[in-house]
């Protein structure tokens, strides 16, 4: 289990976060590569892809650094290290920080191994390592399935608020309601009831009205409920 701070469940609680920053979060995730997510100096959320052709990220204050700290004094020039070993992807420190680097609160002292959700911390600075490599096998479904059932309806509701991510622009916005009544031959009332019962079953129903469809999107995405076949 990993074993978090407040400062890493606050970077990635919905609740914190704009509409435009869960969408950056979507297309993010969306292109199944890991990334690094962090806020800096001024409160910015940052996003740092680590993509194909991409086999170490340097961590540090000194201007060039790929996850460039500037504001944090507490961070060294030449801090850290995040590197691609195989499938994997490492947090190495050797030493050069004076106040070293962490995985989850403890020290790293040479080579870690990251997983998805961990929290990594240089100087004052929590970033969050992610990984949402979506594995689509049939008991990965089964289990989707199992766990949450959603009826033809719902389905297609779904389907209709994420169409607008079918072509992965980072600009785009969930369908509206009088675009999904379109499409799925509702009325516009009936489209809302069926979003406020698929906020529930996502568990969201208590977010702020106007996080809500951006974070159903990323949530349906992600879990498997909707994807790019459906969206074509």
């Amino acid at each position: 289990m990993v074993a978090r701070t407040v400062a890493a469940d606050l970077l990635l609680d919905p609740h914190s976060a704009t509409p435009a920053e869960l969408q950056e979060r979507l297309a993010a995730e969306r292109k199944q590569a890991a990334f690094l997510l962090w806020r800096d100096g001024d409160g910015r959320q940052r996003i740092l892809s680590l993509s194909d052709e991409i086999e170490r990220v340097t961590v540090g204050r000194a201007p060039g650094s790929d996850l460039w700290l500037d504001s944090d004094v507490k961070v060294s020039r030449v801090h850290a290290t995040i590197e691609r070993a195989g499938l994997m992807w490492t947090l190495v420190d050797d030493g050069l920080s004076a106040n070293g680097s962490f995985c989850n609160g403890e020290r790293v002292q040479g080579r870690r191994r990251l997983v998805d959700g961990d929290e990594l911390r240089f100087g004052r600075t929590a970033v969050v390592f992610r990984e949402p490599v979506i594995r689509k096998t049939e008991s990965t479904a089964a289990v989707t399935e199992a766990q949450m059932h959603l009826s033809e309806t719902q389905r297609r509701v779904l389907i209709a608020l994420c169409r607008p991510f079918r072509d992965g622009s980072n600009f785009a916005t969930p369908a509206t309601n009088q675009e999904i009544a379109a499409e799925v031959f509702l009325g516009v009332d009936a489209v809302k009831t069926h979003l406020r019962t698929l906020f529930a079953k996502f568990g969201i129903a208590d977010l702020p009205q106007n996080q809500k469809r951006a974070r159903l999107v990323e949530l349906a995405m992600r879990r498997g409920h909707v994807s790019q076949r459906d969206l074509a």
